[in-house]
Order: C-alpha cells, then structure tokens, then sequence
C-alpha cells in the first residue's frame, strides 16, 4: 500500500492548479491570436497587384528575368494583373507545368510582392532593358576619396545630373577610375558599364545530381567500378 500513497501524493503534487491551468489557458490562447493577428496584418499590407518596376515593365521580361522557361508561357497571361491573380489551379488551366514551376512562379510572385528583386531591381533608368552604371566619386576626408556606382539615362554623365537623380546600386564594385564589376555588368568602351535584361537573371539554379543523388551515388559508382573492370578484362581477352 505504501507504494500506492507514494504514486498518488506525487500525482497530487505534479498535476498542475486550476488556477494555474485556468492562467495559462487563457494566456496561451492570446498568443496564437495575437500571432495570428500578425500575420494577417502583414499578409494584408502586401499589394495583392505589385507595380512594375523599372527593369521589369511587363509580363515577358518578369517570366524572362526569373528563368527556368517560363518565358515561353508569357503568352497566356493577357495583362500584368493577370500574372500576379491567377491562382494555380488556373495556371495548370492555362498548361504551366510541370508542377515545379507553377510552384516557382507563385514563389517568385510573392517574393516580387514583397520587394526581394534580384540583381538590377533597384534600378531606375532603364530603356529598351538596357541601363547604365557610372562611377561617382565623393570625397569622405581630404585623404579618402569613395567610388559609388550610379545608374544614369542613357547617355548622361554623373556631373550633367542633380543629387535628386543620383541612384545607387547594389551589387556592383568599381575596379579603378572607370571599370566597373558585377553580375551581368557589360564594360562600355568611355568608362562605367551596361545592364541588360537577361534571361534568368534572377534565377534560382536547381542543383543537379551527380551519381544518382546522395542516396543512390555509392551504389551507381561501385556498378561503375564492376563494369569498368569487367570492360578491361574483355579488352584483355580474359572473356
């Protein structure tokens, strides 16, 4: 029997208060709906219908820019609202397969949505997908001099422009007075560099197997081994 009392006053102690069940329920409860709030309030302050940015004007140079073909299905999407309001039963509708892609699309659309632009989305002057990079260099101390790279029109110099007109970029270094170095970054022949739309500029490379895969890779390469070795032997004239 002592046993038993043992089991039981350690279960009286162990099982936890009404009043502290009762706290904490309630507690518990305001933090998912208080999570919950956030997440709504965020998802509703995102445009369902982003605006066009710069580099990417229209529907083509999106699908173009995000790569793995798309570009091919940018005749099904009549208007830019359409791109980003179809859902993706309607894109299997319109023949967007295989299923990977509908669900990059759909990534990227959001993505999009939210202001995560791949190389050149900070860009504002842009004509026919084309843009030009510059260097202007500002004096930070009378011993330090900063490069920084500007995109200007088409044609202009970074002295022929206002500050208001001054846009830097990321993702571009200058290489001395007049190079410039980045993804895409294309030399022009008086100094800076050209920018144009590329297709799968903003792609994300999917990975390749090599072997089979992690899972399959020991077995494929040891059957590799055997017929290798059974090769040379039949070139040996031992079968």
């Amino acid at each position: 029997m002592k046993p038993l009392r043992l089991q039981s006053a350690l279960g009286l102690l162990l099982r936890p208060s009404a009043s502290t069940a009762s706290t904490t329920a309630p507690i518990a409860g305001l933090q998912a709906q208080a999570r919950w709030a956030h997440k709504t309030t965020t998802n509703s302050q995102l445009p369902l219908v982003p605006a066009p940015i710069p580099l990417v004007p229209d529907v083509e140079t999106f699908l173009t820019v995000i790569g793995r073909g798309l570009k091919q299905h940018a005749s099904k999407f009549p208007t830019w609202d359409a791109l980003f309001t179809l859902t993706s039963d309607q894109l299997r509708e319109l023949g967007v397969e295989p299923p990977r892609s509908r669900r990059y699309l759909l990534a990227w659309r959001q993505r999009f949505r939210e202001g995560k632009f791949g190389i050149g989305g900070d860009l504002k002057h842009v004509e026919d997908g084309v843009a030009e990079l510059r260097i202007r260099e500002v004096d930070k101390t009378p011993l330090i001099r900063l490069r920084q790279i500007i995109n200007v029109p088409p044609g202009k110099r970074v002295e022929e422009l206002q500050s208001s007109e001054l846009v830097r970029v990321r993702g571009f270094t200058a290489q001395g007075v007049r190079s410039i170095s980045g993804p895409y970054a294309l030399p022009m022949r008086h100094g800076g560099a050209r920018i144009k739309v590329t297709e799968g500029m903003w792609e994300d490379r999917r990975g390749h197997k090599v072997d089979g895969g992690e899972r399959r890779r020991d077995m494929i390469r040891f059957k590799k081994r055997v017929a290798e070795r059974k090769a040379l032997k039949e070139a040996q004239g031992f079968y």
